[in-house]
């Protein structure tokens, strides 16, 4: 006979309350929501109980004061790490644990995007790609994985990727898609490993985001024409817009929440349907 289970008791969807949130890259570079801050926002809305780091202080404090003002009763602390360190990323690590006791959910979104193709980039720039977008990802699971693994309650990490490692995307940018796809096998992998002892991993795979980043963007890859940058990104996209950092966080949350105790070793992509499309209208 099949085992037959009553369903969840209502509650709050997606709570997160007292939930310890350890978060990469929290800061947030110009004015407006980039994916961190976002994520961050939104755990916080859930009651979760955030330690962020950001490369940057001054916007990771900034990043703290954005969130308090959404959320008056948020629990924040936020420090300065360099997520491609060992030793800066394991001071950010025992600060957390020193603090608050364990970690339930760890949040990488550490990650920039630099142009060009095997022959053109250099070697230090494709090191420094690896290092910013990949390491950084080994270096908090190296450290937080034995952590909740060793937790009664288990844990979560959720991964942020890139439509650029599923697909090519119309810029020559071959170290960050490599990258990229490499998030989503290391997530993978690293779930099946630890899928029995608690830990979930999974992964949200961004499409185009008018994040502030796409200024930055619009300077290396169209001269710095950032509206005509912005007018081409949305035609590409199927659903005719970028998305936005809301859109990411939504999933994000997801992932993070008890709703989705089940999953683990897969990914969300949230892109609109660009990585479904021929890129033809």
């Amino acid at each position: 006979m099949a085992n037959v289970q009553a369903p969840p008791a209502s509650r709050k969807m997606h709570d997160l309350t007292d939930q310890i949130v350890l978060i990469t890259g929290i800061g947030c570079i110009g004015a407006g929501w980039g994916n961190g801050i976002a994520i961050a926002t939104l755990f916080a809305r859930q009651g979760a109980i955030l330690f962020g780091c950001d490369l940057s202080l001054e916007a990771a404090n900034t990043a703290k004061a954005q969130i308090i003002s959404d959320t008056p009763t948020a629990d924040v602390t936020v420090m300065q790490a360099d997520a491609t360190s060992s030793t800066s990323v394991k001071d950010f690590v025992d600060a957390c644990i020193a603090k608050h006791g364990r970690i339930d959910i760890l949040v990488n979104n550490v990650g920039r995007s630099e142009p060009g193709d095997p022959a053109t980039i250099t070697e230090e720039t494709w090191d420094k790609q690896m290092d910013v977008n990949l390491k950084s990802v080994y270096l908090t699971s190296h450290l937080v994985l034995p952590i909740m693994a060793s937790q009664k309650t288990g844990g979560n990490i959720v991964n942020i990727s890139s439509v650029s490692g599923l697909r090519y995307i119309g810029k020559p940018q071959v170290a960050y898609s490599t990258t990229k796809a490499a998030i989503l096998s290391f997530t993978r992998t690293t779930a099946v490993i630890y899928a029995d002892k608690g830990v979930r991993l999974n992964t949200v795979v961004p499409g185009l985001i008018n994040t502030p980043l796409v200024k930055m963007l619009a300077d290396k890859y169209a001269g710095g024409d950032y509206e005509g940058y912005c007018e081409v990104r949305d035609k590409q996209v199927p659903m005719g817009k970028m998305g936005t950092a809301w859109d990411v966080a939504n999933a994000a949350l997801f992932l993070a929440s008890k709703e989705a105790a089940y999953i683990t070793g897969t990914e969300i992509v949230v892109d609109g349907g660009l990585t479904q499309s021929t890129g033809r209208t």
